[in-house]
């Protein structure tokens, strides 16, 4: 992917509780359609290298909604991501 498509670096929330007080949950994987390496996050991670992945190639947010950056430290684009399924880059970006 070049830059300007490449996948979202970092994702942030803003308060630790969701909907009806339930907590945010997001699951990031490193592949398309939900394969490869993946990690569930219930707070902020300013770079998917702190949890060992490269890039994020899908997304299913179970609760937020979740704000994705195309760049760590939150920087570059910026996507609102709400409950549902992203198996890859064109489902949230706006490619």
């Amino acid at each position: 992917m070049t830059e300007q498509q490449s996948s979202p670096e970092q994702m942030a929330t803003g308060e630790g509780a969701g909907e009806y007080g339930g907590t945010y949950k997001v699951t990031i994987y490193e592949l398309e359609n939900f394969q490869g390496r993946r990690c569930e996050l219930t707070e902020e991670l300013p770079n998917v290298a702190e949890k060992e992945l490269e890039k994020v190639g899908s997304i299913q947010v179970e609760s937020g909604p979740w704000l994705g950056f195309e760049r760590q430290a939150f920087a570059g684009e910026q996507f609102v991501l709400e409950k549902g399924d992203y198996p890859r880059w064109d489902s949230w970006s706006n490619s």
